[in-house]
This record gives structure tokens, C-alpha cells and sequence, in this order.
């Protein structure tokens, strides 16, 4: 599976981004993907092939990094610089690497196919998560 590299200095919310603030649950790098924690309400990397079903249902995009405990932006909806090369109109999936992401072609069988949007170009993404809640 080849994930997305994103370079963390360079990710940077659009102008219609839906944003949220939460606290890190562990450590967490601008341009990884998290989810809620339903118990601690705090903001953990996302895995596409966990067992427990809310670490596969991303929240959003990081924005900025954090450790435990402090404060993390997370962009959850609306175009993004990714911070990596993408390929215009591809969609992206949650990869089975926690927090990661993949196009479509590299999802590997036993992880749960959750769309994350559509590159816009060769640098925007478009935030636009969506559960299938099937395993490939």
C-alpha cells in the first residue's frame, strides 16, 4: 500500500474550511487523519483496519501538530494544501497505516473503505469523508 506523503509544514486550510478544536490524545502531526476517542473525547490517529469500529470513522484532517493533552485543529470538511503531490480527480481512501492516506487503487483487503474526498488538483484536496462501513 502506498500512502500519501504529506509534508506537515506545508498543510494549510482553505478558505471554506469547517474546522473543529479538540485535545490530542497522543502525538499527532499536521496532515495526519483522526478520529474521536468516544470515551476520553480526545483526537486519535485513524486506521482503517482496526478492530474497534470508531477508530476507522476519520473525524478530520490535523492542521497542526500536538501532543498529549494540547490543543489540535482539525479540519473537517472544504479544500485543503495538502502538503503532497495528489493526482487531480482521484478519490483518496483512510489507509490501513494509521492516519494515512491512499487512492483508491492501493487499498489493501481487510481495512474498511472510507473515502476522504477528491483531489482538486495536483496540491488541493477537498475534504469530503464518507463511511462506507464495508471491508475490502
Amino acid at each position: 500500500m502506498t500512502d500519501l506523503a504529506i509534508t506537515a509544514a506545508n498543510v494549510v486550510q482553505g478558505s471554506n474550511a469547517k474546522l473543529e478544536t479538540g485535545l490530542a490524545g497522543e502525538t499527532i502531526t499536521a496532515g495526519q487523519w483522526v478520529y474521536q476517542d468516544p470515551t476520553t473525547r480526545k483526537l486519535l490517529k485513524a486506521d482503517s483496519d482496526s478492530a474497534t469500529a470508531s477508530v476507522r470513522k476519520p473525524r478530520g484532517l490535523a492542521l497542526n501538530g500536538a501532543s498529549l493533552n494540547q490543543p489540535l485543529v482539525i479540519q473537517k470538511k472544504g479544500q485543503v494544501t495538502i502538503g503532497g503531490t495528489l493526482t487531480a480527480g482521484l478519490a483518496y481512501y483512510l489507509s490501513k497505516t494509521a492516519s494515512g492516506m491512499c487512492p483508491v487503487a492501493d487499498i489493501a483487503a481487510g481495512g474498511y473503505a472510507t473515502t476522504l474526498g477528491i483531489a482538486i488538483s495536483t496540491t488541493v484536496f477537498d475534504i469530503n469523508i464518507e463511511e462506507s462501513g464495508v471491508a475490502v
